[in-house]
């Protein structure tokens, strides 16, 4: 009987179970608070570069849970995945939990096979810019906005100052770059998967089910039944850890310094509380 010492190794070390790193990218994008850091560049390059560097593993797996965010830093986070994917020549495969919208979406699409539950909540591709007006509150409560700039748009959409249709002219016209940037990419990465429908960009959402007819995604599963599709019943799927926490140098802080980073987190908190009910989560 032929004995072999790769049997007597761990799963991790043994050439005969196929390896597939995981990467989690769960939360808003964008800046967050220093208690509740968003999925940015920074927080995400040093686990996907530790995934995609496991030279044995034939493919990356990304796990994804967002409801969108910054568009710079969801283009950074889905360049940089491809930069990876292309440079090491690994297959790229991502798993949607509840919600790949807006950003999300644009990140998912860096996976060479994008995977839903029929729940999931897809889509979304479009650019949002929100506010509040205070000029009618200011003349209730009789303060006198004061503003001083060189550049007549400097001060452009301040909330203290009626609206100027020059402004919303001009912020349309931004918006509009970037959702067409934003279409572009999605259109290299879909290519002919995507359905001819009048609503696929226009910033519109739809179930997982609905996202596989529509070629915004590609078909109903779960990463172990995938993998082990794809791998054998042998698979092992290794999560790759996030950045340490900040913990330490939080409990650090001066108190007057731990405040004002309490009171970032709460508004961070209630603006990432306001992205996740847009799609009822």
């Amino acid at each position: 009987m032929a004995f072999s010492l790769n049997s007597l190794l761990p799963a991790a070390l043994r050439s005969d179970v196929p390896t597939v790193p995981v990467v989690r990218l769960a939360g808003t994008i964008g800046g967050g608070s220093p208690l509740r850091p968003g999925l940015t560049l920074e927080s995400v390059t040093a686990p996907l570069d530790r995934a995609f560097n496991i030279k044995s593993a034939p493919a990356v797996a990304l796990i994804i849970n967002s409801p969108g965010g910054a568009a710079v830093q969801s283009h950074l986070i889905h360049r940089r995945i491809r930069d990876l994917a292309e440079q090491k020549e690994k297959r790229v495969i991502a798993v949607v939990e509840d919600v790949a919208a807006s950003g999300g979406y644009m990140i998912a699409t860096a996976a060479d096979e994008i995977i839903v539950d029929a729940s999931s909540i897809v889509g979304s591709i479009g650019v949002v810019a929100a506010g509040f007006g205070f000029t009618g509150l200011m003349d209730r409560i009789g303060v006198e906005r004061r503003i001083y700039t060189a550049g007549k748009s400097k001060a452009m959409l301040d909330p203290f100052r009626p609206e100027r249709e020059e402004d919303v002219a001009r912020l349309k016209t931004l918006q509009e770059d970037v959702h067409a940037s934003f279409i572009a990419l999605v259109k290299e990465r879909r290519g002919g998967r995507l359905a001819d429908d009048p609503d696929l960009f226009s910033g519109a959402f739809w179930s997982g089910s609905k996202g596989i007819e529509l070629g915004l995604v590609d078909r109903i599963g779960d990463l172990r039944t995938v993998t082990r599709e794809y791998f054998g019943d042998k698979v092992r799927l290794r999560v790759m850890p996030a950045e340490k926490s900040m913990l330490r140098r939080r409990l650090g802080l001066s108190s007057d310094r731990f405040a004002a980073r309490l009171v970032d987190h709460a508004l961070a908190t209630v603006e990432e509380h306001v992205a996740w009910s847009r799609f009822g989560l």
